[in-house]
């Protein structure tokens, strides 16, 4: 593995736009304090968001936001205030995990089906409609049309359940194979901006290579590294939510989806021990006996 150096020369990856300290600081524990019930003291969370300037102010505000939506649990002794992650985040967090890490690993032969969901919801009912689409969302889906949405997995289980939930009774759901041709609206894929997609992936791609360049020649350090790391991370998360994995025989050629995830097993991977480190001395300012708790993981851990 190549060694830390203090090099700062690193021209870092920013950020993903709209990312809030609240989602920051979750990502650093599901990286850094997995499977940990112990609580960390308020100064050394807030002390770790200042690796990424976010204030102090911003950071102590998404820790009380956090508490609030149950999402971290607080404690006091003394004059200490810390905060340890509820049973509800560590699921969050490991089902999170288990998904974006096995995104684009696998694939697997492709049935033909597209699953298909019609419904129609009054427009006085915008906010069941806002429900109904983000859960489709979730599922892989992307709209056709306004009412007429598709996923080229099977689902029509789940859609149906949710449909259940939400009381919806105009829709129906289905799963078919394409007739020969193409159909007269237009083929299902279409739902999809692939010329966008295939943006995005570049993107990563070329934002990246720098940093994969200096890490194999042992010029990344460690405060770098931990920022590179976490906003890679931040990035191929939303991947899935852009790209439900998406068969490659409905893609263009040199679909650059599988070099993505090579480039992020790598740095992800690659990084790992640097920004450990880097984790470790933060805490380790505050407390030498949870530093000691810090642990990253790889991307085949299995939660």
């Amino acid at each position: 593995m190549p060694a830390a150096t203090t090099d700062n020369d690193l021209d870092l990856p920013r950020m993903q736009a709209g990312g809030s300290p609240q989602h920051l600081l979750l990502t650093l524990l599901g990286d850094y304090w997995y499977g940990q019930r112990a609580a960390l003291p308020s100064a050394a969370l807030v002390a770790l968001l200042g690796e990424f300037g976010i204030t102090e102010v911003s950071a102590r505000a998404a820790l009380s936001r956090l508490a609030r939506r149950g999402l971290l649990e607080q404690s006091k002794t003394g004059r200490r205030t810390s905060y340890a992650l509820s049973e509800r985040a560590a699921e969050v967090l490991r089902e999170g995990s288990r998904h974006i890490m096995s995104f684009g690993g696998a694939e697997s032969s492709w049935s033909g089906r597209w699953t298909v969901a019609a419904f129609s919801v009054p427009e006085d009912q915008r906010d069941l409609r806002h429900a109904l689409r983000t859960r489709l969302g979730w599922y892989g889906f992307a709209p056709l049309y306004d009412g007429l949405w598709v996923s080229p997995h099977e689902r029509v289980a789940q859609v149906t359940a949710v449909l259940a939930e939400l009381g919806i009774d105009r829709a129906t759901v289905f799963a078919s194979e394409l007739a020969d041709g193409s159909p007269p609206g237009g083929h299902p894929i279409h739902a999809w901006d692939l010329d966008a997609l295939r943006v995005q992936y570049e993107r990563l791609l070329e934002e990246y290579e720098p940093v994969r360049v200096k890490w194999r020649d042992g010029k990344v350090g460690t405060a770098e590294a931990l920022v590179a790391r976490t906003a890679l991370m931040d990035d191929w998360r939303n991947f899935p939510n852009l790209d439900p994995e998406l068969p490659a025989g409905l893609l263009p050629k040199r679909w650059p989806r599988e070099q993505a995830r090579q480039l992020f097993i790598e740095l992800y991977d690659g990084l790992a021990q640097l920004s450990e480190q880097r984790v470790v001395q933060v805490v380790g300012q505050f407390d030498a006996d949870l530093a000691h708790l810090v642990r990253s993981h790889t991307s085949d851990f299995t939660g």
